[in-house]
């Protein structure tokens, strides 16, 4: 075996932890968190069929390989809460630490195109980074709903804090943002997303 093929598959079994990382989010019909792996794939599922709603024309193909290499440092820094605001406060140097290691598995050219993804994504600046963004706060959301709510219940987060949270949705995908936020305000209606 070559080097090359070594450090490649060195990645893609690190990678293979992502299915040990919970989010805060349920699968549809139990008790159980989502792992980052069913994330990942559902995301990358949600941009290519979603496409056509992306507030500008985008890359789909660059899109998905952001949505599945994006939580990748995860693996290193755990999943932390999105509306868990002191979990935040470190979060960035944490999955940095995380990008070193884990994309620094791979082959120098495949790990630096890794990392430039991870970065693209994160920046928010070009169109797929904002779609993918966008996609990325749909899918828990979704989630959250079809669950009724019970990732929000469990974890105290009432509708201003989600409605201010997704609104960034906004910007890589309006249209689905309108859809969500109509989503939303149903949910609230309903009781299954406390107002307070």
């Amino acid at each position: 075996m070559t080097d090359r093929l070594l450090a490649q598959l060195d990645f893609l079994r690190e990678l293979d932890k992502a299915k040990n990382v919970l989010r805060q989010s349920h699968v549809t019909g139990t008790d159980r968190r989502e792992d980052d792996a069913q994330h990942q794939w559902h995301v990358a599922v949600m941009a290519l069929l979603l496409a056509e709603h992306a507030a500008e024309p985008v890359d789909v193909g660059r899109v998905v390989a952001m949505l599945l290499l994006h939580d990748v440092v995860e693996i290193d820094a755990g999943d932390v809460f999105v509306y868990d605001e002191a979990a935040q406060a470190g979060k960035r140097a944490a999955e940095e630490r995380a990008a070193d290691r884990l994309y620094g598995l791979l082959p120098p050219d495949q790990g630096a195109w890794a990392r430039e993804l991870w970065e693209e994504y994160e920046a928010k600046a070009t169109p797929e980074a904002r779609f993918a963004a966008s996609i990325d706060r749909l899918q828990p959301l979704l989630q959250n709903l079809m669950t009724g709510g019970l990732g929000w219940r469990r974890n105290g987060v009432a509708a201003d804090r989600v409605l201010r949270l997704n609104s960034s949705m906004e910007q890589g995908a309006p249209a689905l943002w309108e859809h969500a936020r109509a989503l939303l305000e149903q949910a609230v209606d309903d009781g299954v997303l406390p107002r307070e």
